[in-house]
């Protein structure tokens, strides 16, 4: 018998099983393919990139260039064969697909420690500890069966995402920071102010916007309090203006009056240094959503950390229904890696299977685990899905995820650099601690962990 269970095999379930088995676990990873597929997938093969074929940006000041060398640090499989396999793609980092998900299927099925076996689940294994990494389509009994789990009002089945913007970004000689009527008494919200002429174009340009076309399999029925703003647009020009752009019991401090419309911008994190759009989800194309939302007064100059989009996806409301260690809360034991745990990305759902992968073997053997730090990209990611939040949305990793660089007045680029820096120095401590307790109880780390001695500590 196997002494973990991960039921997926995408890139969250494969990067999972293979840090298990890298640390000396025994491993059973189920797969349904090619019994069944979803309705994205074609080929046979394991971790398939159903969408793209790009991990997106590779540089170190972008956010998930800082997550892949992370990875790359630990030993991340997926990262070692994407190496392998990349193709030309400019600033991004892509793979050649094909030949990307049949190495990592040929690694996996090769290794003596995993066993892959092809069947449907359609309810949570018996066994403990298991892993769910059954990405963003889970649907049928496995889907009923997590719901039962925590609550049907906790799993959702499609996204509604709106961008968020950098804080240091908005103009507030054009944006303004109140509540509406100054309710709670504190000023809770960012608020760019249009007039009507300026509302009237904004509306035309958000009409004519070039929109993505939703694949068949992920077409979803929107929620009439979580409409797409273009679909509100649709309805009459000053739909809008009495919805997610309503000027009500806001005064503009430099014209004494309610504006003609506004939109307001929430804090994103505890450190103020992004703010989300306001029920701002939308399908246009995300140049498009850079030049149209440009267009509010005081986002002129945005710099976007995330752009908006709506699409089928399924996944928990993380906050609420997993506890410290990514299980289950009401089903202890019970874990959930990528997509499905609230990550967005092919790297962002590798990296959080690597990590629970390294956790189990820990908890497997004996011996006590730590996340990493949360000034790193990986450990900022966790603290996204556990981070309480009324309005939980699956998210890309953003650097404001990570706490910022105190008493120093730096450029985006060198804040950046500066939080990259700092990332890989408390990373290399993390990655030494994680060698040396697997030396006190075992006397030897395993193959994986002693890989790790040649990483610097700072």
């Amino acid at each position: 018998m196997a002494d973990v269970v991960v039921v997926g095999a995408g890139l969250a379930g494969t990067e999972c099983a293979w840090q298990l088995a890298e640390r000396g676990v025994s491993v059973r990873l189920i797969e349904q393919k090619p019994s069944s597929r979803t309705p994205a997938q074609h080929s046979d093969h394991l971790a398939e990139l159903v969408c793209s074929n790009s991990f997106r940006g590779a540089a170190l000041h972008n956010a998930v260039g800082q997550l892949k060398e992370e990875m790359r640090r630990i030993g991340s499989l997926v990262m070692e064969v994407g190496e392998r396999h990349r193709v030309p793609a400019g600033g991004a980092f892509a793979v050649d697909r094909e030949q990307f998900s049949a190495e990592i299927t040929r690694r996996v099925e090769q290794h003596p420690l995993i066993e892959v076996v092809h069947e449907v689940v359609d309810r949570i294994p018996d066994e403990r500890p298991v892993v769910l990494a059954t990405g963003p389509l889970t649907s049928g009994g496995l889907a009923g069966d997590i719901a039962a789990a925590v609550g049907e009002e906790h799993l959702a089945y499609y996204d509604a995402i709106a961008p968020i913007v950098s804080a240091h970004s908005i103009d507030f000689d054009r944006a303004f920071r109140a509540s509406r009527y100054d309710k709670g008494g504190d000023a809770a919200y960012v608020n760019c102010p249009l007039n009507e002429e300026e509302y009237d174009a904004f509306v035309q340009a958000v009409l004519e916007a070039e929109k993505v076309t939703p694949r068949e399999f992920e077409k979803v029925r929107y929620f009439e309090g979580c409409l797409p703003i273009e679909v509100l647009a649709a309805r009459g020009h000053k739909t809008l203006a009495f919805g997610c752009m309503k000027p009500v019991g806001l005064t503009d401090p430099r014209t004494g009056r309610w504006p003609h419309a506004v939109v307001q911008l929430r804090q994103e994190d505890e450190a103020g240094s992004a703010f989300n759009m306001v029920g701002f989800q939308t399908r246009m194309k995300w140049p498009e959503q850079k030049r149209v939302f440009r267009m509010i007064p005081g986002l002129e100059n945005a710099e976007f950390e995330r752009l908006g989009g709506v699409h089928r996806n399924t996944f928990v409301n993380s906050p609420k229904v997993l506890d410290d260690d990514l299980a289950l809360a009401s089903r202890p034991g019970v874990y959930l890696a990528g997509q499905i745990s609230g990550v967005e990305g092919y790297v962002e759902s590798a990296a959080c299977g690597m990590l629970l992968g390294i956790k189990l073997a820990h908890e497997v053997r004996g011996l006590a685990f730590s996340f990493p730090p949360p000034t790193t990209m990986l450990g900022g990611m966790v603290g996204h899905l556990r981070a309480p939040n009324d309005d939980f949305q699956p998210s890309n990793v953003m650097w404001s995820m990570v706490p910022p660089i105190e008493g120093r007045r730096l450029n985006k680029r060198a804040r950046r650099d500066a939080q990259s820096e700092r990332a890989l120095q408390d990373l290399g401590a993390w990655l030494h601690a994680v060698v040396e307790s697997s030396d006190e109880r075992d006397g030897s780390a395993p193959p994986a962990d002693r890989r790790l001695r040649s990483i610097p500590s700072g």
